[in-house]
């Protein structure tokens, strides 16, 4: 595996691991003490030292205790004092798309109309005519301005180039990308938004019509190209404390991937891989039910580096698209912002309800774990009346089904949920990024149903986290933050990006933040009993941080980063400020 900086320097019996390093080379035998080591344990408990061998935790401790089982072999790290808390997981994100994001070209990090518009034109200077200006991720409610850019500012930005700006479940294209493409005003398409007053063409666009634009060919990869890039990503994330993945949707072939980065020594998180249901052209969901794709294998299939998730849906669009479905109308703020003109417009739905419950049944006659992408409320109703149908039948408490992203849960579904184990899989970042925007659009009252951690967390509702990042390689910059720290930072202080404390009663414990991305997510992958808890018989997945997310002051908490990064026994991050040495008897410390 590629090692970044990855100094030793040699002195007597003990090294210092200078700068950083991201690496897959072996560390058996270790002993970790004079720390705080915060076990996430049913109790809570503390101890100073922990000791490991053969990949998993065999002894928690004082110092003492732990000092007891050193070996003349064995690797001891003194913490200094430092806080360790069980291997991060994020829940929900997207490696493959991230990894790849920024091979080509860095994607700006953009807060205004006016900053969007100055790289735009920027681009058209190092760009040749009717080259494409393409922002893969752009959500412009997340700008300072809170509207899409106009069409009459695209085209003077960039008069000779077509402009696409992709954000998921809609976009925003210019008149120069509309003739390449073939889009004029006799057009007649869903997808096509026009001016409700003029009926003019607007430029915003909605997904169903992405297929038309004339976009150019994507560079393509060489397998090894796109493993190196993954290799670097998950380096990234070893970098913040994580040591395992909810990757939010792919393959069998996705799956192979991963498998293979295993057998060759690659892999340094652990992986759990939703399968996404599909439908395409030449295939119905229907279909797709009756093919192999449920009978070759299942939830929890695979080995403990790399195992078959969930069987997935994407049930409806996006709340910064104005296309998630809502249990009522979007309203007329929403309309203005979003150009819809229908007053009894909730958002999309891509399946009917029979669909889905056929869905669900098949999940649990073939050992699936059923999911579900599912931005509004409406959403959200749907698929716990079809839970509560299908539970008449087959019992769905214990399956651990789960909802993804959700964001809006009336009392109602919070009770639904508590009564039939499902899942919250949650997004911090979209509280942290959107919880502003959604106040705007949407108002007061719903607000109130928005990431309502506390709610949840007080009616037994597990809640999972993650980032759902797709697209940057900053932590902290991208499109979706995967920085967890800050994730649990808004999650404990209710603190939007915009410095907006929203509905602080719904805020959670520093405990509850932690649980919520460590053995609440080794629930949600049925490996509670191998993670997500630093004691005896578990794995060795393990950060040591920068400060102590218990006791740190509130704002630190955001900015707390992994010194030291274990998976498996194994080093795989460390920024070089602990020390380390080999044992030279059976003292203790």
């Amino acid at each position: 595996m590629r090692e970044f900086l990855n100094i030793v320097i040699t002195v007597g019996s003990t090294f210092m691991i200078l700068l950083y390093s991201c690496s897959s080379a072996n560390n058996t035998d270790m002993i970790l003490h004079n720390g705080k080591i915060i076990t996430v344990d049913d109790s809570f408990s503390i101890a100073q030292a922990v000791a490991i061998e053969n990949a998993r935790i065999i002894a928690v401790g004082t110092d003492a205790e732990i000092g007891k089982l050193a070996r003349k072999t064995t690797k001891i790290i003194d913490l200094g004092g430092r806080s360790v808390i069980p291997g991060l997981i994020d829940a929900h994100l997207h490696p493959e798309s991230a990894s790849l994001s920024e091979l080509d070209d860095a994607i700006p990090d953009l807060h205004s109309i006016a900053d969007l518009l100055d790289w735009i034109k920027k681009q058209t200077e190092i760009r040749d005519k009717n080259e494409w200006i393409i922002h893969p991720k752009l959500f412009f409610t997340r700008l300072r301005d809170m509207r899409q850019p106009g069409l009459e500012e695209l085209d003077e930005a960039a008069p000779e180039n077509p402009v696409f700006l992709n954000g998921s479940f809609g976009g925003m294209i210019n008149s120069r990308a509309m003739e390449i493409s073939g889009i004029d005003e006799k057009i007649n398409h869903p997808g096509i938004i026009r001016n409700m007053e003029t009926g003019r063409l607007t430029g915003f666009i909605r997904a169903s019509a992405f297929d038309m634009l004339r976009l150019p060919q994507k560079r393509m990869l060489k397998y090894e190209q796109r493993l190196d890039a993954l290799e670097e990503m998950l380096c990234r994330y070893n970098r913040l404390g994580i040591t395992s993945l909810g990757v939010g949707s792919g393959d069998q072939q996705t799956l192979a991937v991963y498998h293979d980065m295993h057998e060759r020594g690659k892999l340094t998180v652990r992986i759990f891989l939703n399968i996404l249901l599909s439908p395409g052209k030449e295939n119905s969901l229907v279909q797709l039910l009756d093919s192999p794709v449920l009978s070759e294998s299942s939830t929890g299939s695979g080995n403990e580096w790399v195992r078959t998730g969930a069987l997935k849906l994407i049930l409806d669009g996006g709340i910064l698209t104005g296309t998630a479905y809502l249990s009522e109308p979007w309203g007329d703020k929403a309309a203005s912002i979003f150009g819809i003109e229908d007053k009894t417009y909730r958002g999309i739905i891509n399946y009917s309800r029979d669909e889905v419950k056929r869905t669900v049944l098949s999940a649990l006659e073939n050992n699936w774990k059923f999911t579900a992408h599912s931005t509004g409320s409406g959403g959200v109703d749907m698929l716990l009346s079809v839970f509560e149908e299908v539970n008449m039948k087959i019992p769905v408490k214990g399956k651990r089904f789960s909802i993804i992203h959700g964001n809006f849960y009336t009392k109602d579904a919070i009770r639904k949920m508590s009564e039939l184990g499902v899942y919250a899989d949650m997004q911090a970042a979209w509280f942290y990024k959107d919880a502003d925007a959604v106040k705007l659009i949407l108002g007061d009252d719903r607000l109130k149903n928005f990431h309502p951690y506390n709610s949840m967390f007080k009616a037994g509702v597990m809640i999972n986290g993650g980032s759902d990042h797709m697209v940057k390689w900053d932590a902290n910059t991208s499109i979706n933050p995967y920085n967890p720290f800050l994730a649990m930072w808004s999650m404990i202080t209710r603190t939007t990006e915009k410095g907006t404390v929203i509905l602080p009663e719904e805020a959670v414990s520093r405990e509850e933040a932690l649980k919520i991305y460590t053995i609440n997510n080794a629930y949600a992958s049925f490996e509670e009993d191998i993670k997500g808890t630093i004691e005896p018989g578990k794995l060795a997945d393990m950060a040591v941080l920068s400060e102590d997310i218990l006791t740190c002051p509130a704002g630190q908490i955001k900015n707390i980063v992994s010194e030291l990064t274990i998976t498996g026994g194994r080093i795989v991050y460390s920024s070089g400020k602990l020390q380390s040495g080999s044992s030279n008897s059976s003292k203790t410390f």
